[in-house]
């Protein structure tokens, strides 16, 4: 057992979640003891408390704790990709160079490890190396039930760069939804702030987001302001549209909150569609049953950005996963029947 450690972050280490920093020094290192050191006040950043999540900077001073050596911990295999696995995550590659590494997440899996999540985006990228020493890093997140294009960056200075250009809204992303009942006015901007609801487990609402009205917001602990602009590209009588979502900023569930605030919660959502009946365009209900997949219908269809080394802009497409690709052919909707970038008005 080593004793009470301060270590400053070196150069090149910056801009590093403080969990990850911990695993690369101390690689045996589980994720739930750095959390518990993190909630005990025992793992600082100078001399604050501070989450695992926590954004380190260059020249700061970590204080650590008593680590056990690798022998003083229980030994468990580390479980490899499975073949199998590993053939699903490469052929979810759009895009890929020395630098960047684009994928079409599979709705259903998550992007990150978590409560009882052991399959998942970060660590299905140890067969992603392609040569590399290290694994990708993830850039960005998507909600486990999300599909869409899901940003990797190959190593730790291109993750900055990436990281600093979403923060910057360089990068630029475009959902596809379908959503219940067809919104009014056709084009517009939803600027509800978002708050976490109270209460855990089985008898609270989890991770589940409230609106807040934006004159309210600075008035409310724990809200945050977050902007969506929406498209109708396509109405379904008045039963339904398929509708293109632009996230300006990037709360936890934002598309699905804001959608559902509007009346129009998006199709096959359970947690923000109020019930699992029908929608008759009334607002309540977010199935529209017949043929129509009761998963998610929420897809991250475009992403583009700069290239952090070679300056280039680069634009990835991801095909609809196959659910929302079922209820397109069911109800006559085409990709090419609609601009790349419905906002953009060169496009239209």
């Amino acid at each position: 057992m080593s004793g009470v450690q301060t270590i400053t972050v070196g150069r090149g280490e910056g801009d590093q979640r403080l969990d990850r920093w911990l695993k690369r020094r101390f690689p045996h290192l589980a994720q739930g003891r750095i959390e518990k050191m993190c909630r005990k006040g025992e793992l600082r950043v100078d001399g604050g408390r501070v989450k695992g999540s926590h954004r380190l900077e260059e020249g700061q001073a970590v204080r650590v704790p008593p680590i056990p050596e690798p022998g003083e911990v229980a030994s468990r295999p580390k479980p490899g990709v499975s073949d199998a696995d590993a053939a699903m995550i490469k052929s979810c590659v759009l895009f890929r160079d020395d630098h960047v590494i684009a994928l079409n997440k599979p709705p259903g899996l998550p992007s990150q490890g978590g409560s009882k999540q052991t399959r998942h985006v970060d660590g299905l990228s140890e067969a992603l190396t392609f040569g590399y020493d290290e694994k990708p890093r993830l850039v960005h997140r998507l909600d486990k039930d999300t599909s869409g294009v899901l940003l990797m960056a190959r190593t730790r200075e291109v993750a900055k760069g990436l990281s600093e250009a979403f923060r910057a809204r360089d990068a630029r992303k475009i959902y596809w939804a379908a959503v219940a009942g067809v919104p009014h006015p056709p084009m517009g901007t939803v600027r509800y702030g978002l708050v976490k609801a109270p209460g855990h487990g089985s008898g609270g609402e989890g991770e589940k987001m409230l609106c807040v009205h934006p004159d309210d917001v600075p008035r409310t602990e724990g809200a945050k302001n977050a902007t969506t602009d929406y498209a109708v590209l396509s109405p379904l009588a008045k039963r339904a549209a398929w509708v293109a979502l632009v996230p300006v900023t990037g709360r936890t569930h934002q598309l699905r909150a804001h959608m559902a605030e509007m009346g129009h919660p998006i199709v096959g959502d359970g947690k923000y569609g109020g019930s699992g009946q029908e929608n008759l365009g009334d607002g309540w209900g977010a199935q529209l049953g017949g043929e129509i997949s009761r998963k998610l219908h929420l897809h991250a269809r475009m992403l583009s950005f700069t290239h952090p080394v070679t300056g280039a802009r680069v634009v990835v497409t991801a095909p609809l996963p196959d659910h929302m690709a079922r209820t397109w052919d069911t109800v006559g909707w085409a990709a090419n029947d609609v601009p790349v970038d419905p906002f953009d008005e060169d496009e239209l």
